[in-house]
């Protein structure tokens, strides 16, 4: 086939267009998210890693780490995939690094031995008292509960649990009820005498002495201010480094309730380094989100509801369960005081 030269200009054109078509670009707008990803990550894992609690939103966004590990870590191989090599790498490294600190939370610890007197502790946040009392006390029934941890507890929210029959399975109680979110108590089936356990703060931290069978022990509903208040955290850290550490010449401590503080949180990782062992993360439970009790997209679901147990105390289970009218879901978990 005969050709011209206006043919030949032609043809160059159009290959010219199908090439300019086909060829792939790449996005500097692509490279920028990529790079504030990782800079926005590295950074909230340093918060983590580094033990930082920081303003309320440093610990807002510690609180998330399970969350911002998953979403790293594919960000990173994406940037990977698009030969952003020190994005990608940056980003995969430091998320390999909180997996270590994240997964193992979903996997259970060896169980030392220990013989002793079973134990079963229950906590649950009421909402400002409006959670249904009956299904509290139906709980504490079929699960055979021996102590149990509440926390804002209302005098009309008392008055609903003894119409409930709580003093039924649970005659003994600390209770410091208040109006609105800052009362707490202790009920149990062993008898009980109220303890000074915490220094005075802004909620009522509820303490006992449990005359068990065999050795006694002491008991805290926790509940520190959350540390998102306007305010700022100031009285969230210094509520939490005001719980009793563990004493190991005397009562054996567990401290149960709305810590409003994550794994991740500094100031729940100094309790459990003084010689505490968080129960559910012992059996493997230990992502089981508590907050909010209904999941959904937002607010994210986190794990601030918490039963803290004396390393010497071997912990057999644990579960965590909606409870009807709370925001909260509750927790109860069963150990072995030793004799």
């Amino acid at each position: 086939m005969a050709t011209t030269p206006e043919t030949d200009e032609h043809s160059a054109t159009l290959h010219d267009v199908v090439t300019t078509e086909v060829k792939p670009q790449k996005s500097g707008f692509a490279t920028f998210l990529l790079v504030v990803c990782a800079f926005l990550f590295v950074a909230a894992a340093m918060v983590r890693l580094l033990g930082i609690d920081g303003n309320r939103y440093m610990i807002a966004s510690t609180s998330l780490i399970p969350y911002i590990t998953v979403v790293g870590l594919l960000i990173g191989l994406l940037a990977l995939l698009r030969k952003r090599w020190v994005v990608g790498l940056t980003m995969t490294l430091v998320a390999v690094v909180l997996v270590g600190t994240v997964a193992q939370r979903a996997f259970p610890d060896s169980r030392p031995n220990g013989v002793g007197q079973p134990v079963r502790v229950m906590t649950s946040n009421l909402l400002v008292g409006i959670a249904d009392a009956e299904a509290v006390v139906r709980e504490v029934r079929n699960r055979d509960v021996d102590v149990l941890a509440l926390q804002e507890l209302t005098p009309d929210m008392v008055r609903d649990l003894e119409r409930a029959g709580l003093n039924q399975v649970l005659p003994n109680r600390v209770f410091l009820a208040e109006p609105g979110g800052s009362g707490s108590g202790i009920a149990s089936k062993f008898p009980l005498t109220q303890r000074n356990l915490t220094p005075p703060g802004t909620l009522q931290q509820a303490g006992a002495l449990v005359d068990l069978p065999g050795r006694d022990i002491e008991v805290v509903s926790v509940h520190p201010l959350p540390p998102v208040v306007t305010e700022g955290p100031e009285a969230w850290q210094r509520e939490l480094a005001g719980l009793p550490t563990p004493d190991s010449t005397g009562a054996i401590r567990i401290l149960a309730g709305d810590f409003n503080a994550t794994l991740d949180h500094v100031g729940l990782t100094r309790l459990l380094n003084k010689g505490y062992v968080d129960a559910a993360d012992q059996v493997g439970k230990g992502l089981i989100h508590t907050w909010p009790s209904k999941s959904g997209i937002w607010p994210p679901p986190v794990t601030i509801d918490h039963v803290l147990v004396d390393t010497r105390c071997p912990v057999d289970t644990v579960d965590v369960f909606d409870v009807l009218g709370s925001d909260h879901r509750a927790v109860v978990t069963q150990f072995v005081v030793p004799r």
